[in-house]
């Protein structure tokens, strides 16, 4: 992890893409979606990576059995800590609510630790429906995908954001579509036409400036939790 402009394979596409963005998957084909994030998950886990998957609707058991089949040796990239299923709403909401600088702060000081310890690179992928369950706080979505683009120019970072179709609504989804650099469109990972830099999206939708303060957030070594 010492260059963050390093290259990397994302598994589900033959293209080559930077160390360092932001996705959105929007789906409503199951099968589609295990293709991609399974190969995406096992393409970081063959690489080196530190890699985290946030589950809410998918059972662990089912992630672990997507691996299995890519030929992923699970046992020992997870007693080793390379790769970890976490609950969505311990990772999203460790304190009970949601409060998106704090889900950054921790973010990264996962990743400094995992540049510390020598992986080639960190990519994490969640599913975000826990976002639906009421959870206090969990209004603050969008300033939470707003923030991480502010960091990606300068930290090394690899996230997907899973978003069930089915069950978003589709002014939340037009929104959070443009709010990830890159998009998913039929299995290929494409630069998003629909994406806003964060100062132009809340120029052009203020109401979703209230209480977002786009300022540094200080990056510790201090253990996340996840």
């Amino acid at each position: 992890m010492n260059d963050p402009r390093q290259e990397i394979d994302l598994g589900f596409t033959q293209e080559i893409f930077p160390d360092c963005h932001h996705v959105c998957l929007i789906y409503d084909n199951e099968g589609q979606r295990r293709k991609i994030v399974s190969e995406y998950l096992a393409a970081g886990i063959k690489r080196g990576d530190l890699v985290r998957y946030f589950a809410d609707t998918t059972a662990p058991e089912e992630v672990r059995a997507w691996l299995l089949e890519k030929g992923i040796e699970l046992d020992k990239a997870e007693q080793q800590g390379h790769f970890a299923i976490v609950k969505a709403e311990n990772a999203y909401c460790p304190s009970g609510q949601f409060v998106p600088p704090q889900v950054i702060e921790n973010m990264l000081s996962r990743y400094a630790m995992a540049k510390q310890a020598g992986y080639h690179g960190s990519r994490a992928c969640g599913e975000m429906t826990w976002a639906l369950h009421g959870i206090p706080g969990s209004d603050r979505l969008l300033e939470y995908e707003i923030r991480i683009n502010t960091i990606t120019e300068t930290f090394p970072y690899v996230g997907m954001c899973q978003y069930n179709a089915r069950l978003f609504d589709g002014a939340t989804l037009f929104k959070v579509l443009q709010v990830h650099p890159y998009m998913i469109a039929q299995g290929q990972i494409v630069r998003n036409p629909y994406y806003h830099k964060p100062e132009e999206f809340l120029s052009k939708f203020p109401e979703n400036a209230r209480s977002i303060q786009l300022r540094p957030v200080r990056i510790s070594l201090r253990n996340p939790d996840r």
